[in-house]
């Protein structure tokens, strides 16, 4: 029977023992996908607006409400994008705060 015991394997997403090949298919799901404020989907290179006014740590500087920040990217995290601004260079902002233009 110790053959046995390699033919499944435990999933802690959904917390069930599956068949090898259904584990490998349910542990790459593939990205998350990154939404915006409003639930729309973001992707590398569009173009988003602040919906609130946003004081920026460590710049002594306010993001105004409607300010665009062109060209985000995304990263890890879908609740956060990389972007640049022209006065605040690695500027990471949360996805709640953005609407997609």
């Amino acid at each position: 029977m110790a053959g046995d015991d390699d033919s499944y394997v435990y999933d802690e997403a959904t917390g069930e023992w599956l068949p090898p090949g259904q584990a490998s298919a349910a542990a790459a799901p593939g990205p998350a996908e990154v939404r915006d404020s409003a639930g729309n989907v973001l992707a590398d290179g569009d173009s988003v607006t602040l919906i609130k006014d946003l004081k920026v740590k460590g710049a002594n500087q306010t993001l105004k409400q409607g300010t665009v920040i062109r060209s985000i990217r995304l990263t890890d995290d879908p609740e956060e994008i990389d972007c640049r601004h022209d006065t605040i260079k690695g500027l990471v902002l949360r996805t709640e705060f953005v609407r997609k233009r």
